[in-house]
């Protein structure tokens, strides 16, 4: 299955119907509601599933945004928060997304999981990467600083990660839908990298399962804390899906594939026909290019 992210066209649209039919037209059956729907697109995308006009592969939460939020914004609340009231918000805002689900016959559900309070190491990195000093010592020393401050400080969050998990794979279970548990880019993100593989060994549920993003996974290689094709292989039993998009180095993402710098080639032993495969690329993507890049990626992986 191949879907196509609205987060490339929802800003643009009143008319939740119209953003579809757009969709539509670049000749994709399936779209993922991205986190960028806002509340008054939701009339329309109803009237266009209902209407036979497309399906509804994914949401990414959260979708609908809140009410008095106009803009993307996965990370607004997080269950690694801190904060018990911006953790309850999670979950509230979490369990309307898969409510809309429902409503949608959306199989699945992206999630962001959360993050730790670290200081800005991947900007640092991504900076010393551009002026081409990933080799010197001193690069590897901010390196290892990052992975060792990361390890240091991950346990609250993680722990206020799992105590809401442990409320929302069950709600999950009850509703038939499967969560993606997605990589991130950012640096103080979780799970770490190191960390995912047991993190689905502790929610063993048939519903959770990885969310893999390819343009996520190759900034965290040119960072140098994976090897992309590598970390995708360890995480294969339990993948349920991508974000397809590609990277120019050293972190502009959300390109169209083939465009960028990722070795598409290498990630198809892991690519399987069930997986759902959500072409995710930025608002600044013109028509043409998107296209260029759904072929490139198909000619690669093959056409469905």
């Amino acid at each position: 299955m191949y879907s196509f992210s609205t987060c490339w066209n929802s800003h643009r649209h009143t008319d939740g119907r119209a953003m579809l039919r757009e969709i539509r037209e670049l000749g994709f059956e399936y779209a993922e509601l991205s986190h960028g729907i806002r509340l008054s697109l939701v009339p329309g995308i109803l009237e266009a599933v209902q209407g036979g006009e497309i399906k509804i592969s994914t949401l990414h939460n959260f979708c609908p945004l809140p009410i008095g939020v106009e803009k993307p914004s996965p990370n607004l609340y997080e269950f690694s928060s801190e904060n018990a009231r911006d953790r309850e918000l999670a979950l509230k805002h979490t369990f309307k997304t898969f409510e809309f689900a429902r409503r949608v016959n959306a199989a699945l559900v992206v999630l962001h999981l959360g993050s730790m309070e670290l200081k800005d190491y991947g900007g640092k990195l991504e900076d010393m990467l551009e002026q081409g000093l990933k080799d010197t010592p001193k690069y590897q020393k901010l390196l290892a600083e990052a992975v060792a401050k990361r390890e240091a400080k991950k346990k609250s969050a993680v722990t206020h990660l799992y105590d809401s998990l442990k409320k929302i794979v069950p709600e999950a279970e009850k509703l038939g839908l499967k969560l993606g548990c997605e990589n991130r880019e950012s640096v103080r993100e979780i799970p770490l990298e190191s960390d995912f593989a047991g993190f689905l060994r502790d929610f063993e549920s048939p519903a959770v399962g990885y969310w893999h993003d390819c343009g996520h996974a190759q900034i965290k290689q040119n960072l140098g804390f994976i090897r992309h094709a590598e970390f995708l292989g360890s995480l294969a039993g339990r993948l349920s899906g991508f974000h397809i998009h590609d990277v120019q180095f050293p972190a502009q993402d959300h390109c169209p594939p083939g465009s960028g710098m990722i070795d598409f080639a290498a990630l198809k032993p892991f690519v399987k026909p069930g997986h759902i495969k959500v072409f995710e690329l930025s608002p600044k993507v013109p028509v043409e290019s998107a296209q260029r890049g759904i072929k490139h990626l198909k000619g690669i992986w093959g056409g469905e």
